[in-house]
C-alpha cells in the first residue's frame, strides 16, 4: 500500500432522485458566467425528453444551449475531432455531458481541446494537458464508468486497434448530477455490462499496487453497494432503490480508481474493445475472474477483505478459501447477468491472441498497478481461457 497518496475529484456533486430538475439552481456553483452551452448526449436520451428539461432550465437562467448527438458509442480520435471542428466559432463557455461513459469522456476532452492548442493525440497519456478546459457539467445515465468523477477519458485509436487514456486533473468537472431516475430505462445488457464495469473498477482499485486508505474506503463501499443491487437492477430495472445503489456504487468506483488506478483487467480489455468492438464492461466482466485467479497468490488477503461487503460468509475459511469464493461469486454474476464468456462469439480466433497480448502489454499505465507482473505468455494464457 502506498505511503504517499493524493485524491481529487469533481468540485460539486448533487445526488438524489429527480436531481436533474435542479440543474438550473446550481449553475452558480460553476463559478463563472455562462451564456452558451454545448450539450453532448445520445439520441435515446434526447428522445425521452430529458434533454428538453435541461435546455429549459438553462434558458430560464439566460443560457442558450446547442445539442449534439454526434459522439459514437466508442468514440475515436477522428470522431471527437470532428465534433470539435463543428464547435468552431460557437463561443461556448460550458460543456455538458449527458449520457453514458463515452459521452462523459468526450465532454471532458472537448472541454480541454477548447482551451489548449493541442490535438487529441497530443494529449494521450498522463498530465499532458497544459491548462484548464471549459467548465463542465456531467450527468451520467448509466451506472458503470464513474467517468463523472474521474480525471480520465478513453478514446479509440482505430489504426492501432487499441483504446488509450487521457489523464489530467484539468478534466475534472465543476458540477455532477446523479439522478437514478435517468437510469430506470436502461436495457438489461447495458445494466449488466456497465454494472460489472463499475464493480471491476472497485475491485481492481482495491488490489492495485497504488491502493491506499482513501481508495480503499471508496472501493469497499462501492463493492458493498454494487454487490447488493446489481442482480436486482438487472432483473427489476424499475427498482429505484437498486438503481440508486448502482449509481452511487459506480461513482464510488470512479473515485476509487482515481485514487488508486485499475490494473491488468483493464489493460487486457483495451485490445478487445479496440480490435473487436467488444463493449468495455463486457470485456472487463469476461477477464475479471481469470485475472483475479492469476493474481490469487498475491492478493488472497485483499480478496478476503472484499468478501464481506460482497455478502459472502467467510466464517471458518482461510484467506485463500475466502478469495476463491469471491472469484466464484463473480463467475456466478456473469451467468446471472447473461454476459458472454466466449470470445469466439465476437469473432476472436486463437491466432489473434499473440497480437492482442502485445497490444495489452503497451498499456503500462495500468499494468504497473497490477500486484503481479504479466509476461506476454501470461496474457496469452488468460485470453485463451476465454477461447476454450
Amino acid at each position: 500500500m502506498q505511503t504517499l497518496y493524493r485524491f481529487q475529484t469533481a468540485d460539486h456533486i448533487v445526488a438524489g432522485r429527480n436531481s436533474l430538475q435542479r440543474v438550473g439552481e446550481h449553475l452558480h456553483l460553476i463559478g463563472a458566467d455562462v451564456h452558451k452551452a454545448l450539450i453532448l448526449t445520445q439520441p435515446s436520451i434526447q428522445s425521452l425528453g430529458f434533454v428538453d428539461t435541461l435546455v429549459g432550465q438553462l434558458a430560464d437562467k439566460g443560457v442558450q444551449a446547442d445539442v449534439s448527438t454526434s459522439i459514437l458509442p466508442e468514440p475515436t480520435i477522428g470522431n471527437i475531432e470532428q465534433v470539435f471542428a463543428a464547435m468552431e466559432g460557437a463561443a461556448y463557455d460550458l460543456v455538458i455531458g449527458f449520457g453514458g461513459g463515452s459521452v462523459l469522456d468526450s465532454a471532458k476532452i472537448l472541454s480541454v481541446l477548447s482551451t489548449n492548442d493541442s490535438s487529441v493525440r497530443d494529449l494521450l497519456g498522463t498530465d499532458l494537458v497544459k491548462k484548464p478546459g471549459l467548465p463542465t457539467i456531467l450527468i451520467p445515465t448509466t451506472s458503470g464508468t464513474g467517468a463523472e468523477v474521474t480525471p480520465n477519458a478513453i478514446v479509440t485509436l482505430p489504426e492501432e486497434e487499441l483504446k488509450i487514456g487521457i489523464v489530467s486533473r484539468y478534466m475534472l468537472p465543476k458540477l455532477v448530477f446523479l439522478d437514478p431516475m435517468l437510469t430506470l430505462g436502461l436495457p438489461k445488457p447495458i445494466t449488466a455490462a456497465t454494472g460489472m464495469d463499475a464493480f471491476t473498477h472497485s475491485l481492481e482499485s482495491f488490489i492495485s499496487n497504488k491502493a491506499n486508505p482513501i481508495s480503499d474506503m471508496f472501493a469497499l463501499e462501492s463493492i458493498r453497494l454494487i454487490s447488493s443491487s446489481i442482480v436486482e437492477a438487472y432483473r427489476n430495472g424499475a427498482s429505484v432503490e437498486a438503481r440508486e445503489k448502482m449509481l452511487l456504487g459506480s461513482m464510488y468506483g470512479g473515485m476509487a480508481l482515481t485514487a488508486a488506478g485499475t490494473a491488468a483487467v483493464h489493460a487486457l480489455a483495451y485490445p478487445l474493445g479496440g480490435k473487436f468492438k467488444i463493449a468495455h464492461g463486457v470485456a472487463n466482466s469476461m477477464l475479471l475472474p481469470h485475472v483475479m485467479e492469476f493474481n490469487m497468490d498475491a492478493i488472497a488477503d485483499r480478496l478476503q477483505q472484499a468478501a464481506e461487503p460482497m455478502g459472502i460468509n467467510t466464517q471458518g475459511l482461510t484467506s485463500s478459501q475466502a478469495a476463491s469464493k469471491v472469484v466464484e461469486r463473480i463467475v456466478e454474476w456473469t451467468r446471472l447477468l447473461e454476459i458472454p464468456q466466449d470470445l469466439r462469439s465476437f469473432g476472436v480466433k486463437l491466432e489473434d491472441v499473440p497480437e492482442m497480448a502485445v497490444s495489452a502489454s503497451k498499456v503500462t499505465r495500468l499494468l504497473n498497478n497490477n500486484p503481479k507482473e504479466l509476461s506476454l505468455q501470461d496474457m496469452e494464457a488468460i485470453y485463451r481461457k476465454l477461447l476454450s
